[in-house]
């Protein structure tokens, strides 16, 4: 006798978006049995098409930038490959680097790795309790040697949206970039033509954008090259053992996963037809009514953003490990939480969340009220029980 499907209410949007949009699992599945060539290595009818699907990729992610310019943007096989990227391709030895405690690991372990090494000096600047960053914490950490500010534009715990604009107003300043890190808001916040201010931006396709895996864009301002820290075969100059001068093909050494491309040009044409304001209002709708309803029961602790962050809410429940709520939570409704640390090595800190971290929920468009309705009915019989 087949055994019927358990209930599954998928609240970890923050990090891998879920379900996808049918015409992207449509776009996806089709150049996985369709095209299956890879771009931009030959000439036949294939990869001619593989090739289109690349080059319509990018024209996509320059959109959701805010409209910049498309040959600017590189399409790296992933987000903490291409901070990795951006990273090692513009500090130089004896810089200072400026990161902030709300910061992810993908941000953070790479520029502690080459501080670690004497390479470079990194001063990681504090929070607070929500998760938000004072630009003048910023700008008292600036010193002459300071080349770059690393940020995430959202905390990944909390949803807390940092001032982008004014980060980079001090960094420009100080004849520093500013490097941003939009994993948890593109998508799911509009870019303007100026990226924030950003001198780089850094985003996967597989969370808010609702692309899949496989696939991340790099942007970087004109006039500003990325020092390709990968070597390898791009299928343009290959004559020549250097990597192709003044192209971004230069930043995509090796195979490209032709149907996470397609999946992420058919995610930006879902966000524009629906619209980006729409869906994040939707959203957010949830997570606050979600975050309102956790706050009314005793012994629970609600972290969430203020108005207008990422649709995040991180929780705790007094005598309880957050390993421990989220179990509970799947077994008894099928919610689907993450619980812990989250891949962000020093918010906790600042958070008070040091011991265990948090149980996060992330709001995603195909979440309803039923939802919200199911973890704050479960959390509440938890702490009676």
């Amino acid at each position: 006798m087949t055994q019927p499907e358990p209930l599954r209410r998928y609240l970890d949007n923050a990090a891998t978006s879920w379900p996808k949009p049918e015409p992207v699992l449509e776009a996806w599945e089709h150049a996985a049995r369709t095209i299956g060539a890879t771009a931009g290595r030959a000439a036949y009818r294939e990869a001619v098409a593989a090739d289109a699907i690349r080059r319509r990729a990018r024209e996509r992610a320059a959109r959701l930038l805010g409209g910049v310019d498309p040959t600017r943007v590189a399409l790296p096989g992933g987000a903490t490959l291409a901070l990795n990227m951006a990273i090692h391709g513009i500090v130089k030895p004896g810089d200072h680097v400026i990161a902030t405690a709300a910061d992810h690991n993908a941000t953070l372990r790479p520029l502690h790795w080459l501080e670690r090494r004497g390479v470079i000096a990194l001063t990681i600047v504090p929070c607070d309790a929500s998760g938000r960053v004072d630009p003048e914490a910023v700008a008292a950490a600036w010193r002459p040697t300071t080349r770059l500010v690393a940020c995430s534009h959202a905390s990944n715990v909390t949803g807390a949206v940092q001032d982008a604009a004014a980060f980079a107003a001090i960094a420009h300043a100080g004849h520093g970039l500013l490097l941003l890190d939009a994993a948890q808001t593109l998508g799911i916040i509009a870019f303007p033509a100026d990226c924030h201010g950003a001198d780089l931006v850094v985003a996967p396709a597989h969370k808010w954008v609702h692309g899949m895996s496989g696939a991340a864009l790099l942007w970087a301002r004109p006039g500003l090259e990325i020092d390709p820290p990968l070597q390898g075969g791009t299928g343009t100059a290959s004559e020549s053992l250097d990597m192709p001068a003044g192209s971004v093909e230069r930043l995509e050494a090796g195979t490209p996963d032709v149907p996470a491309l397609a999946a992420l040009a058919a995610a930006v044409d879902w966000l524009e037809e629906r619209s980006i304001a729409a869906l994040a209002a939707q959203c957010r709708e949830l997570a606050t009514d979600c975050a309102d309803g956790l706050r009314a029961i005793a012994g629970v602790r609600v972290i969430a953003a203020p108005e207008g962050g990422a649709p995040i809410v991180s929780f705790t429940v007094d005598g309880y490990d957050p390993a421990e709520v989220a179990a509970i939570l799947e077994q008894a409704a099928g919610i689907q939480a993450r619980s812990g640390f989250h891949c962000a090595a020093c918010v906790h800190e600042f958070l008070g969340t040091s011991d265990g971290g948090t149980v996060r929920l992330g709001f995603g468009p195909h979440n309803t009220a039923d939802d919200v309705d199911a973890v704050v009915q479960t959390v509440s019989t938890l702490t009676r029980g």
